[in-house]
């Protein structure tokens, strides 16, 4: 936005949300060298969705070499839980711009830090910008990192397993219910189609679940046109939570 980009949104509602080289290629036809990035989410907040390697790989095909670059949003990184994580990083490390930090791959949702991989010639352009956006990190928060770094990596595999736990008890639920979803092959969402016998407007839906059923959730709608009739459930609490949400639900239901 700062550099007057217009961002243009790809509906993959119908593609299991998520962007296939059809409608990469569609985009790209269709608005030409006027294409500066595009936009990856994985895994994806709200839909849970991961690309495997050979969808990367043919994704990245289509872009590489032109004047497009990937900005990747890599945050559930470490929230993978089918096969080894896939990065556009690894093939176009060129055209790739990756941000990623610590908040949800070592649950430090509370103590924000990040970081971007890039290109130099890129990197010295975002300095300008960041530089005058963000004053410092405090002590305390670097020094979690620091100790992620080091020693997070069996804790990771033990919150992964008890994501895996989680997702698995409540996809159970929610398709009992009727709900609609994909099993999430990442981060800690279930993206759930509302199904015919509940109100379809979900911003009026999550108000009616908050007020009747004292359980909490998110509008699709609010991450774009394509999440219309849709809710995104979280399961990054205890699966005692889980289950009392579940149980609330189907009786609201």
């Amino acid at each position: 936005m700062i550099a007057g980009g217009t961002p243009v949104e790809v509906d993959t509602s119908k593609t299991g949300f998520k962007l296939t080289p059809a409608l990469l290629k569609q985009y790209l036809d269709k608005y030409g060298d006027r294409v500066k990035g595009v936009v990856f989410v994985n895994p994806s907040n709200p839909t849970g969705i991961a690309y495997t390697q050979a969808e990367m790989n043919e994704l990245a095909a289509l872009i590489k070499g032109k004047p497009i670059f990937a900005i990747c949003d890599e945050i559930y990184s470490e929230l993978n839980y089918d096969g080894e994580y896939s990065s556009m990083a690894k093939i176009i490390p060129d055209q790739t711009i990756l941000a990623n930090g610590f908040s949800k791959s070592y649950a430090m949702t509370g103590w924000r830090i990040g970081y971007l991989c890039a290109t130099a010639k890129v990197t010295d352009l975002l300095f300008k910008v960041h530089a005058f956006a963000v004053t410092d990190i405090a002590t305390f928060v670097q020094d979690a990192a620091e100790a992620a770094l080091k020693a997070g990596d069996e804790a990771t595999k033990e919150m992964d397993a008890q994501y895996i736990k989680r997702r698995d008890y409540m996809y159970k639920r929610l398709t009992e219910m009727g709900f609609e979803c994909s099993q999430p092959m990442g981060a800690f969402y279930i993206f759930a189609k509302i199904p015919p016998f509940l109100d379809q407007d979900d911003n009026k839906l999550i108000y009616q679940l908050a007020n009747e059923a004292k359980v909490a959730v998110t509008a699709g709608s609010n991450f774009g046109k394509g999440g219309e009739g849709y809710l995104r459930f979280s399961y990054a609490t205890s699966i005692e939570q889980i289950k009392k949400g579940m149980d609330r639900l189907a009786e609201f239901c």
